[in-house]
């Protein structure tokens, strides 16, 4: 019985633990490979070693995806600059929303969510996923398609440059996901991209 005891006491500390938002480092800007090294690399990976991605290599990831570079526009491009899209982080244990502005992770939910990425043989073994979503009351689901493709390819250049797999992916659940990050009626899953080590 105090087993029991102890064992629920300690799921639910780990659950406080994560709901909160996560402090990330500063993003790295210099560095990486060359730029033809890193397009020469640049290829779709479906399989993962198992491994916790530390808070730099995210912070560097999450800024290159979809960060600020200048005060008002992002690393990547959306039409008449209308910045539709925003990125969640689907880890093992919950799902956060990437404050582009203050350069942080929000919490959403603490839990494992990764059913509703679909593809377990890719997803799980991932070290995160990101999620894509576009606010279609600043921009059409076309644009934001097109947005959605430029982020993708910032983290498969990122991932080339880190030694990282990836490989963007169109089939999910979206009503699932949806769910789970919270969205509202006029935001949309349009892209998942699971980023993990190479074996």
């Amino acid at each position: 019985m105090k087993k029991n005891f102890l064992s629920l006491v300690l799921s639910l500390f780990a659950l406080i633990m994560q709901a909160q938002d996560i402090n990330l480092p500063q993003p790295a800007k210099t560095g990486g490979k060359p730029f033809f090294e890193t397009i020469n690399e640049r290829r779709s990976e479906r399989t993962f070693i198992k491994r916790e991605m530390p808070l730099q290599t995210l912070s560097n990831l999450l800024w290159v995806a979809n960060g600020f570079n200048r005060p008002d526009k992002r690393t990547a491009p959306t039409g008449s600059n209308k910045q539709e899209m925003e990125l969640y982080v689907v880890f093992d244990t919950g799902i956060y929303f990437y404050d582009a502005k203050q350069h942080l992770l929000k919490f959403v939910a603490a839990g494992d969510f990764k059913a509703g990425l679909g593809q377990p043989n890719i997803s799980n073994e991932a070290a995160v996923s990101i999620v894509m979503v576009a606010d279609l009351n600043k921009s059409s689901i076309e644009s934001a398609r097109m947005s959605s493709g430029y982020i993708s390819q910032n983290i498969y250049l990122f991932a080339a440059s880190e030694r990282l797999g990836t490989v963007a992916r169109g089939s999910f659940k979206k009503d699932e996901l949806a769910k789970a990050l919270l969205l509202n009626e006029h935001q949309s899953v349009t892209l998942v991209q699971p980023v993990g080590y190479l074996k």
